[in-house]
């Protein structure tokens, strides 16, 4: 059976890029000193392009693909970059030809069967594979607190099925590849309660619960922050990430043949 794109971000591409966390820079350092060359990465669901944009200080080019076109419409451009319209399941890649494929929030989307083939099939021989995603923040007790019972409560019914592989930091994805220890990461910013507030918009759950109930579901957390947390101040907001990384296997071990297309 064919697997259907589930596109919960095309309807505001502009605000996915804008309002989205930005991943540390120490973590693109370390996916570099572990993949067996700089030469090509893939970056299967680029969306807005962060990674594949921020890859280019460490690679000479990027293959960066997303099935949807409105998404890579809002993507950053770059000389490095070479922006792609494609699904995870079928890159327009040659085989063996990538020293990295990374996967940055959006894992939980694919056919993994279909995509780790994939990337089995373009990962040269040693090379790298990372995929990794982030659920919720951490400010304070009180700001936590707030973010829990509005992720659980009236937005809780609106969060897509695939939504349970975040929330085990994708641990029950099984990788087709021995798989590697990695560093502990984590993105933070200083951000004020409005910055706060858009990123929370940019939630698929909430764009569902307000098209369903016609109703703006920030509203309610909105008013709880503003209770807690004044207007204009800024506090360090920290995403720990999940990662998971293995490596193809060489070229002379049979377990590591490339699957046909």
């Amino acid at each position: 059976m064919p697997h259907t794109f589930p596109d919960h971000f095309s309807g505001h591409a502009s605000d996915y890029a804008a309002h989205r966390p930005r991943y540390p820079a120490a973590l693109y350092r370390w996916i570099a000193s572990q993949a067996p060359g700089r030469d090509l990465v893939w970056d299967a669901a680029t969306g807005s392009g962060q990674a594949a944009v921020a890859l280019t200080d460490h690679f000479s080019a990027v293959h960066a693909t997303d099935a949807s076109a409105k998404q890579l419409a809002a993507a950053t451009p770059h000389q490095r970059v070479r922006y792609a319209c494609e699904p995870a399941e079928r890159c327009s890649l040659a085989d063996a030809s990538v020293d990295a494929v990374t996967v940055a929030q959006a894992l939980h989307w694919f056919d993994h069967e279909r995509f780790f083939a994939e990337a089995v099939r373009v990962l040269k021989p040693e090379g790298l594979f990372v995929a990794w995603c982030y659920e919720l923040l951490s400010v304070d007790p009180a700001v936590d607190a707030a973010i829990v019972r509005f992720y659980e409560g009236a937005i809780g019914p609106y969060w897509p099925p695939q939504r349970r592989h975040i929330e085990v930091g994708y641990r029950d994805i099984a990788l087709p590849f021995p798989e590697r220890a990695a560093p502990e990461f984590a993105m933070t910013m200083d951000w004020d309660r409005e910055a706060l507030l858009a990123y929370l918009g940019t939630w698929s759950a909430v764009r569902r619960h307000d098209a369903d109930t016609g109703a703006r579901a920030l509203d309610s957390v909105q008013q709880e922050l503003a209770a807690i947390w004044p207007v204009g101040e800024r506090r360090r907001v920290r995403f720990p990430l999940s990662l998971r990384s293995g490596r193809r296997l060489a070229a002379n071990d049979t377990a590591a043949s490339v699957p046909s297309r």
